[in-house]
């Protein structure tokens, strides 16, 4: 290896993929290149689960469905990433900029960096590294001999909702060669997710019956991983009927499907599938007003969703919507019971209670994330909502930890 030009071999396979590269000796960066210039390294959100992986190719993926890849040799580690096979909707690419404390230009620079990044699947990123993991450890790997590894990423999940998936890693959906029973818990699951209704999935969850959904596959694993494309192609259509947006729905579930496939075992899947059922019901709650809301509710709750970090006002509902600004707010306030600005502001609020717990932002940073115009806008808002402030807020929380 000492004859090998590392820095060449880097900058050559990230001109060949358009993918960040990095080079790393005894854990320092050595070499950092890349096609597009972002304002900083997305890879500081997962530097230790990265660094983590000690076998000679690996990878690792994120909770936005990012991957990187992992080369290891002697005391030299190459890391490419991050890439994914379906772009980043313009919600997603705020949030990963808010994550890495980057706001205003700094916030748009990255947005637009990262559009500009090669999209690849894994397989892509694996076989490259392979091809350097012989040149470097004269090892012949293929796809088919690497363990794949995966974080847990209990970030993406509720503490309580980690918890309860953990207690029925091993007591759901088993094959079985008796009679199948699925039909009306599909039916029953399917409903929870039309309606929202995360209480009863969480309670469905904390007792889940064992399920024998038929043999699908030759192996245990496959057959989890058939039964989970199954799932997720029935849960995102009926999150559509719930309200979601089709485009929202379909994406979100390709992503899930690409992650199930790189998952090594049988508990991995389920934990994903626990994972991805919370997580459509979440967001269909999310959106519906009501129990029966109306399409212009169910529209104006998905504009709102995809632009939480920005400032809305109703004149910019109105021209997404192409009605006009009476029109709309008068239909809307007939349809839900509350005015616009108010669901706006109740919406930015409840995003704000998930990132007062389960982020370490500054208040000042989140306020200014999801568009107040000053803290103490932020904070008076909050009051209104919650009955306290956003400080004191996080601090029962903390309380209760």
């Amino acid at each position: 290896m000492a004859s090998v030009n590392i820095p060449y071999l880097c900058t050559t396979i990230g001109n060949l993929s358009g993918v960040p590269i990095r080079l790393y000796r005894g854990g320092d960066l050595a070499l950092y290149h890349s096609m597009v210039e972002l304002p900083r390294d997305p890879l500081a959100l997962c530097r230790e689960a990265v660094f983590s992986i000690s076998d000679h190719v690996g990878y690792h993926v994120t909770p936005q469905f990012h991957y990187y890849g992992v080369l290891n040799a002697g005391d030299v580690k190459l890391v490419i990433g991050p890439t994914r096979q379906i772009p980043e909707s313009e919600q997603e690419l705020r949030e990963l900029a808010f994550q890495l404390d980057l706001s205003g230009q700094q916030a748009h620079a990255f947005a637009e960096g990262m559009r500009c990044i090669v999209r690849m699947p894994i397989e892509s990123i694996m076989q490259m590294l392979c091809a350097v993991n012989h040149v470097l450890n004269g090892e012949t790997l293929e796809l088919k001999d690497l363990c794949i590894y995966e974080q847990e990423q209990t970030a993406l999940l509720h503490r309580q909702e980690t918890l309860q998936v953990r207690r029925q890693l091993s007591a759901d959906f088993l094959p079985a060669v008796e009679a199948h029973n699925t039909y009306d818990l599909e039916q029953l699951l399917l409903q929870m997710v039309r309606k929202g209704d995360t209480a009863a999935m969480r309670k469905w969850m904390a007792a889940a019956p064992a399920v024998r959904g038929g043999v699908v596959a030759n192996d245990q694993l496959r057959q989890r991983k058939n039964l989970f494309v199954v799932t997720v192609t029935l849960v995102s259509r009926a999150a559509v009927q719930g309200g979601m947006e089709v485009e929202d729905a379909f994406t979100l579930s390709d992503s899930y499907i690409q992650q199930c496939e790189l998952l090594p075992s049988p508990d991995r899947v389920m934990n994903l599938q626990y994972r991805m059922l919370l997580d459509y019901t979440g967001r269909v709650e999310r959106l519906r007003l009501g129990r029966q809301p109306t399409k212009l509710a169910l529209d104006v709750a998905n504009y709102v969703q995809h632009h939480l970090s920005e400032t809305i006002t109703t004149a910019q509902i109105a021209d997404a919507l192409f009605l006009s600004r009476s029109y709309l707010s008068r239909k809307f306030k007939a349809a839900t019971g509350e005015s616009l600005a108010d669901f706006v502001l109740k919406e930015k609020t409840e995003e704000a209670k998930r990132l007062l717990r389960y982020s370490d932002k500054s208040l000042t940073a989140i306020g200014s994330y999801l568009g107040f115009s000053s803290p103490s806008h932020f904070s008076r808002v909050f009051k209104q909502c919650c009955g306290c402030s956003p400080r004191e807020y996080r601090a029962q929380y903390e309380v209760a930890l």
